[in-house]
């Protein structure tokens, strides 16, 4: 994991960990601290706040919550900042070899590098990042 997520991480709390979970619209995999998830609970209880008077609230608040804590892994990561990213987690972001680390924000992603290029959303100048990353460590 890079120095520079590793850093804002540990600025926030002592725990040499990350959270882990499918992300929901892209092919990979979604990170952050353990901090991090009671701020996604509050925002989840304000979204659920907005939407009381829609019927289908509820079963949503159910999904969101669901997916935003049933479905996450905790991972310890060491000195250095490896990491193993359990094997349901693997599959879930389509990782092999390699993971590309991308903040985005109070989060960040980790994506198969050649799935991170070849996705039509992804915009090109970040693509052209991933790229210039890539071969800097000779890959």
């Amino acid at each position: 994991m890079p120095a520079f997520l590793r850093s804002v991480i540990e600025r926030r709390g002592d725990a040499k960990a990350i959270v882990l979970a499918k992300h929901d619209q892209f092919p990979c995999l979604s990170a952050y601290d353990p901090a991090y998830a009671a701020m996604k609970h509050s925002k989840i209880e304000r979204l659920l706040e907005k939407q009381e008077t829609d019927p289908a609230s509820e079963l949503d608040y159910a999904r969101r919550t669901m997916m935003a804590f049933g479905a996450t892994e905790e991972v310890a990561y060491d000195s250095s900042g490896r990491i193993i990213v359990p094997p349901m987690m693997r599959r879930k972001g389509q990782l092999a070899e390699l993971a590309l680390f991308i903040g985005v924000g109070e989060t960040f992603q980790l994506w198969n590098p050649e799935i991170f290029l070849a996705h039509p959303d992804i915009p090109e100048d970040m693509k052209d990042i991933a790229r210039f990353r890539l071969e800097e460590r000779g890959l």
